[in-house]
């Protein structure tokens, strides 16, 4: 077996013209997904406070789901704080690193 010169049997792909853009249709920007995840999370938490205040003023009979709402909410909660200290351990990482 033989190797020849580099470059043997190599042919150029022809140019192509550049694409035009294709038009996207507007994205939330991540301002927006985090403002929306914090509404979620404020309307679990009102509705676990409302099935509570249902549950003592005795209008509501079903516990488990008075109990379900408290979870969704306390887990919602949990998972914004998470990411809130994520985001702001990221952000004291950039600060820290030398130029």
């Amino acid at each position: 077996m033989t190797i020849g010169p580099v470059g043997t049997g190599f042919q150029p792909l022809p140019l192509q013209p550049a694409q035009a853009a294709r038009p996207t249709t507007e994205q939330p920007g991540f301002g927006d997904r985090i403002k929306s995840a914090v509404d979620q999370v404020n309307g679990a938490q009102s509705q676990a406070r409302e099935s509570a205040r249902a549950w003592e003023m005795g209008t509501e009979q079903d516990l488990a789901a008075v109990m379900v709402d408290q979870q969704v909410a306390s887990l919602g909660f949990q998972l914004t704080l998470n990411v809130r200290n994520k985001a702001l351990g990221a952000y004291r990482d950039i600060m820290n690193m030398p130029l």
